[in-house]
């Protein structure tokens, strides 16, 4: 008899220590616990730690509330003005509820996934090319909340949203480089236009001190001779005043104005001379005629 109840009591533990290790489950810090008893929902959600669950009839369903990094595939997409890119993110996300990540949706990683890849599509579309290069803050919040609103239904909290790269045709980087670069010369044209303006009231200003005193004139004449000739060339300077060319410049603008003022010459001295020398011719004709004698009348011109 002693014997039989021995055998059943080490049954019984036997049996005790099947069903607690068949029931046991540990529940990680990090993780929670959703039992789902005979296919409904059983209390509440299990926290970490050690756990008993009915083996055969309740299932326990893990599920980690870390947050969760996923790569969005790369999208292809034309923006608002028309320029095809391809756009790729990443997305941060975790569990707020773990019940409603377990009943609400089937997979809500792959749910996560596709919504994120949609989102992406859409905002390509609705965006310019400029927005998506240099204003990613406002689209990557408006991603997030474009994937946050369905997914809070999930049981699912969207940590943060990040484009990763942006890529752009060949032809369009090679016409965006020539634009920075055209851009970059006109800058360096403005600059170089602002240092000749600087650059021309400060000679102005130092011409002024140089009218005041000729000798400082003379003093940068010579500092300009040494600085030359310190420099080994062939370089020969001839310091010319500039005195004497305006000397020179102002003899050649008045000369023209005495031609200018000087009066005509009068014709009529040679007139009057004409006239005097076609008298004398007129006044020496007889005197020469009468030389010649006369024929007489009745004779013929053959005896002359």
């Amino acid at each position: 008899m002693l014997e039989e109840l021995l055998i059943a009591g080490v049954a019984v533990a036997s049996a005790g220590v099947v069903y607690v290790g068949a029931a046991a489950r540990v529940i990680k810090q990090y993780e929670r616990g959703v039992v789902l008893r005979l296919g409904r929902l059983a209390g509440e959600v299990r926290a970490p730690g050690f756990t008993m669950i009915v083996p055969g009839v309740d299932k326990l369903h893990k599920v980690n509330m870390q947050i969760v990094t996923m790569p969005v595939p790369a999208q292809d997409g034309i923006t608002r003005d028309n320029v095809t890119v391809r756009v790729d993110a990443v997305i941060y996300f975790k569990v707020i509820d773990a019940a409603d990540a377990v009943i609400q949706v089937e997979d809500y990683r792959f749910a996560v996934s596709q919504m994120a890849q949609t989102s992406l599509r859409s905002i390509i579309g609705k965006s310019d090319l400029d927005d998506l290069l240099s204003n990613r803050e406002k689209l990557n919040q408006g991603l997030e909340l474009m994937i946050d609103s369905p997914a809070m239904g999930w049981g699912v909290q969207i940590d943060r949203v990040e484009i990763k790269d942006v890529s752009l045709p060949e032809t369009m980087k090679r016409s965006m480089a020539r634009q920075a670069e055209a851009d970059r010369e006109r800058r360096a044209r403005i600059i170089n236009a602002d240092a000749e303006l600087q650059a021309s009231k400060k000679l102005a200003e130092a011409a002024g001190v140089m009218s005041e005193q000729p000798a400082a004139l003379q003093l940068r004449l010579l500092q300009t001779v040494v600085a030359v000739a310190a420099e080994k060339n062939s370089t020969l300077v001839l310091p010319f005043p500039v005195e004497l060319l305006r000397f020179l410049e102002r003899a050649q603008q008045g000369q023209p104005a005495v031609e200018q003022s000087a009066p005509p010459r009068s014709e009529k001295p040679e007139v009057t001379a004409e006239v005097e020398v076609t008298a004398e011719v007129d006044a020496e004709k007889p005197e020469i005629e009468s030389g010649i004698p006369e024929a007489e009348p009745g004779k013929p011109e053959a005896d002359l």
